[in-house]
Parts: C-alpha cells; structure tokens; sequence
C-alpha cells in the first residue's frame, strides 16, 4: 500500500490530506476544515456537536468520515476523523 502524508494550505492555514495510491483514496482532516471554515478555538468540539446534531437530524452524510491516525501539531500520530474520497484518475 503506497500512503503518502501531505500539508495543503489554504489562506495560511494547514489541512492535513493523506493519498494512497494503491486504494485511488485521499483523505482530508475534518478537523482541520472545519478550522480553516469557522476559525473556532476548538474545531474538534465544533465537528463534535456539528456530528451529533446532523445525526439528530438523520443525515447520513456523516457516514463518510472515518478515524485515521495523522500527524498531530505536537509531532505524533493522533485520531482524527477524515473524509475519504476517491479521485485518483477519475
């Protein structure tokens, strides 16, 4: 499995994005969209609630989002939940 870890910037702030190549997937850090988006002290919290009140609602968007291990600010490897998507190609 070929996985390569990338920083994408966007208006100077980082959104971590991991491609694996062999599944045609890249994953993008919610977290950190949700950061860049509403500029919240506490992105995790806020996709948190955000979670819990789209499910209240039955939409099943969420679904999408998994936990995957990424490079946190602190240098190790943290949950965070990620967005797939498979464009590789097409």
């Amino acid at each position: 499995m070929t996985k390569e870890e990338n920083i994408k910037v966007f208006e100077d702030s980082k959104i971590r994005t991991l491609c694996d190549s062999d599944a045609e997937k890249w994953y993008i850090s919610i977290i950190d969209v949700i950061a860049v988006l509403t500029q919240s002290v506490d992105p995790t919290a806020y996709w948190r609630k955000l979670k819990q009140r789209l499910k209240a609602e039955g939409n099943e968007t969420v679904t999408n989002c998994h936990g995957l291990k990424m490079l946190a600010v602190d240098g190790k490897m943290r949950n965070t939940d990620q967005y797939h998507h498979k464009s590789l190609g097409g």
